[in-house]
C-alpha cells in the first residue's frame, strides 16, 4: 500500500474580530492590573503616612509627660519608664516606645535585654532640639520611627524619646485592603472580557469573519482605485444620490464637506450639470461650465438601473489656451492682411516716385504712417498695461479686416504694474477677448439692417477699487427676454450652424468674472453694452458662511442694467 502525501497543514488565520478580543483582554487586563498596582502603592503610602503620623504623635505625647521629666532625674529611671512606656506602647498599638538619655542609652525598650544599650537610630538632629523621622533597621527589624528630645524648664534637651511602628506591622495592615482590592480588581476584569466578547462577537458578524489582511487588502484596492483615476469619479444610486465622490471630483465641482448621502440637486452645481446627470440617457463629452472650470462630462448606467457613474475631465487649461491661440491666429490673419495692404501702399509711393510725383509720394505715405500709427499710439498712451495693449491692437487689426472699427475711448486709462498678479494675464484675455469677439459679430450682423457703419467702443480704465472693461457695439442689442440667459453655456445668436464652440465665449466671460470676485453688467446704448468690474484687491471668502449655491455659481454676481 503506497504512502499518500498529505497537504501541508493549513495556517490558522484568526479574524479581525478574535485578534481585537485578544487585544482588548490584553489592554482590559493591563489597565486592571495597573490601577491596582497604583492603588496600591497609594494604600501603601497612605498607611506608611499615618504611621509615621501616629508614632510622632506618641513621641511627643511622651516627651511632653511631666513624669518622664521627672523620672529622667531620678536616681533609677528604668524602673519608673519601662512599666510607663509598655503601657503606652500596649495602649497606642506601636511597635516600640524607647527613652534614652542625651548618649543613645535606652532606659526602656520592649525587649528588657536591650534595656542599657545604645539605640540604634540617627539622633543628631533630637539633640538639636527638633523632631524627626525615619525609616530605620533597629533590634526589631526595619520600622518607621522618629525621635524627639525631652526638654526640661530651661528648655535644655534631658531626654530623647523615640517611637516606631515596624514595617512588617505596617503590611499586616495592609492586607485587607490589599485582599478587597484584588477581589474589586478581578471583577472588573471579568466585566471587561465580557463586554470585549460581545462588541467582537458583532463586529465578527459585520467583517463577515475576514482577518485584518484580507479587509487592508480590500481598502488599499479601494484606494488605489480612487486615486489612480485622474478623472472625477461620482456614483449616483437610483436616486440620484452621492454613493462615492474621489478627490478629483471634489476639486473639479468645488464640493466642501460631506457630499455621500446628498441628492445631486443639492450640490449647488449649475442647472445645466444637473439636467444632464439626472436624465435618462448616457452623456458622451458634453461640455459644462461650473463656476470655476470647464469639464467634459460622460455617464453611463450601473447594471439596471442601480445607479449613475459620472466620470469628470477638467477642460479649462484646454479651453483658455484654445482661446489664446485663436487670439494668436487672429493676430497672425491681421499681421499678414497688414503686410499685405503695406506692400501696396509701398507699391502706390514707388510708383508715385518713378512718376516724379514726389511731394504727392511724401504726403501718401505721410498720411498712411500717421493713420496707422493712430490707433498704436492711442493704445500705448492709454494702456500700458502690455498685455491689454496687445490684444486691443490685436483686435482692432482683426476688426477693421472684417470692416468694424475698434475705438478705445478717451477715459480709457491703465498705468503699467497696477493691477495685482491675482488678476492674471489670461482671465484678462477671456474677459476682454471675448467680449470684443462677440461685439464685431453683432456689430457686423447690425449692420445689415442699419445704415451706420459697423463700430465696437472699448473702455478700460481703473474705477476706484475696481478694473473696469466696457465694450459696447453698434449692433441689435441683446433682447429683454434673453437676459438671463446670455451668460449660460449654448447662447448664441449666431445662426450659422456651426455648434461647437458657439455660445461659449460668454458663458467664459462669465466664469472668469466670478473666479475673480467680479460683476457683469448688460446694458445696451445703440446696441449691447456689456461692462466687467474685477476687484483690484483680492476678493476673501468668509469660511463656513458660504451656501452650496454660492459654491456652486461663484461670487461674481450679474446685473441688468437699463
Amino acid at each position: 500500500m503506497s504512502a499518500r502525501t498529505l497537504p501541508p497543514p493549513r495556517r490558522l488565520v484568526r479574524s479581525l474580530a478574535g485578534q481585537l478580543f485578544v487585544v482588548q483582554v490584553v489592554i482590559v487586563a493591563a489597565v486592571v492590573a495597573g490601577g491596582a498596582v497604583l492603588a496600591y502603592l497609594f494604600t501603601a503610602d497612605r498607611a506608611e503616612d499615618a504611621a509615621r503620623r501616629q508614632v510622632t504623635a506618641v513621641a511627643r505625647a511622651v516627651a511632653d509627660s511631666p513624669a518622664v521629666r521627672d523620672a529622667v532625674a531620678a536616681p533609677d529611671p528604668t524602673g519608673v519608664l519601662q512599666p510607663y512606656a509598655e503601657r503606652v506602647r500596649v495602649d497606642t498599638g506601636v511597635s516600640f516606645v524607647t527613652v534614652m538619655d542625651t548618649g543613645g542609652v535606652r532606659w526602656t525598650h520592649p525587649l528588657p535585654e536591650q534595656i542599657g544599650r545604645t539605640f540604634l537610630g540617627h539622633t543628631d538632629w533630637a539633640l538639636a532640639g527638633e523632631t524627626r523621622s525615619e525609616t530605620y533597621t533597629g533590634t526589631l527589624g526595619p520600622s518607621v520611627r522618629v525621635v524627639t528630645p525631652v526638654l526640661d524648664e530651661r528648655r535644655r534637651v534631658v531626654a530623647l524619646v523615640s517611637a516606631g511602628i515596624t514595617v512588617q506591622s505596617i503590611s499586616a495592615q495592609l492586607r485587607g485592603p490589599l485582599l478587597a482590592l484584588a477581589g474589586v480588581a478581578a471583577a472588573a476584569l471579568a466585566v471587561g472580557g465580557i463586554g470585549t466578547y460581545l462588541a467582537n462577537s458583532r463586529l465578527r458578524r459585520h467583517t463577515h469573519g475576514m482577518g485584518p489582511a484580507e479587509l487592508s487588502h480590500l481598502y488599499e484596492y479601494h484606494q488605489a482605485t480612487l486615486h489612480a483615476v485622474r478623472e472625477g469619479l461620482v456614483l449616483l444610486d437610483r436616486d440620484h444620490r452621492v454613493v462615492l465622490c474621489n478627490d478629483a471630483a471634489r476639486e473639479l465641482l468645488a464640493l466642501e464637506g460631506p457630499v455621500e448621502g446628498r441628492p445631486v440637486a443639492e450640490l449647488g452645481l449649475p442647472a445645466a450639470l444637473v439636467a444632464a446627470v439626472s436624465g435618462a440617457g448616457p452623456v458622451r463629452d458634453e461640455v459644462h461650465l461650473t463656476a470655476e472650470r470647464v469639464v467634459v462630462l460622460n455617464t453611463s448606467t450601473i447594471g439596471t438601473g442601480l445607479g449613475r457613474v459620472l466620470t469628470l475631465r477638467d477642460h479649462t487649461e484646454l479651453q483658455s489656451l484654445s482661446g489664446e491661440l485663436d487670439s494668436v491666429r487672429g493676430f497672425t490673419e491681421a499681421l499678414g492682411a497688414q503686410t499685405h495692404e503695406a506692400a501696396n501702399r509701398l507699391h502706390a509711393v514707388v510708383s508715385l516716385i518713378e512718376l516724379g510725383r514726389h511731394r504727392e509720394a511724401v504726403e501718401f505715405a505721410t498720411a498712411e504712417l500717421a493713420l496707422a500709427q493712430r490707433l498704436t499710439d492711442r493704445v500705448v498712451a492709454a494702456v500700458g498695461e502690455p498685455v491689454l495693449a496687445a490684444l486691443l491692437l490685436g483686435k482692432a487689426a482683426q476688426a477693421a479686416e472684417r470692416g468694424v472699427e475698434l475705438t478705445l475711448t478717451p477715459d480709457s486709462s491703465i498705468d503699467d504694474g497696477v493691477l495685482p498678479p491675482h488678476l492674471c494675464a489670461r482671465d484678462l484675455i477671456t474677459v476682454l477677448g471675448n467680449l470684443i469677439d462677440n461685439a464685431v459679430d453683432a456689430a457686423i450682423a447690425g449692420a445689415a439692417e442699419s445704415p451706420e457703419p459697423p463700430e465696437v467702443t472699448v473702455t478700460a480704465r481703473i474705477d476706484g477699487e475696481h478694473l473696469l472693461l466696457r465694450v459696447a457695439d453698434t449692433g441689435a442689442g441683446i433682447a429683454p427676454g434673453a437676459v438671463d440667459d446670455v451668460f449660460r453655456r449654448g447662447w448664441s445668436t449666431k445662426e450659422d450652424g456651426r455648434g461647437g464652440g458657439r455660445g461659449l465665449g460668454l458663458a467664459l466671460v462669465a466664469q472668469a468674472a466670478r473666479r475673480n470676485g467680479g460683476t457683469v453688467e448688460v446694458g445696451r446704448d445703440r446696441g449691447a453694452v456689456l461692462t466687467v468690474r474685477l476687484p483690484l484687491a483680492r476678493p476673501e471668502r468668509a469660511e463656513g458662511t458660504e451656501s452650496a449655491r454660492e459654491r456652486g455659481h461663484g461670487h461674481g454676481s450679474l446685473v441688468v442694467a437699463p
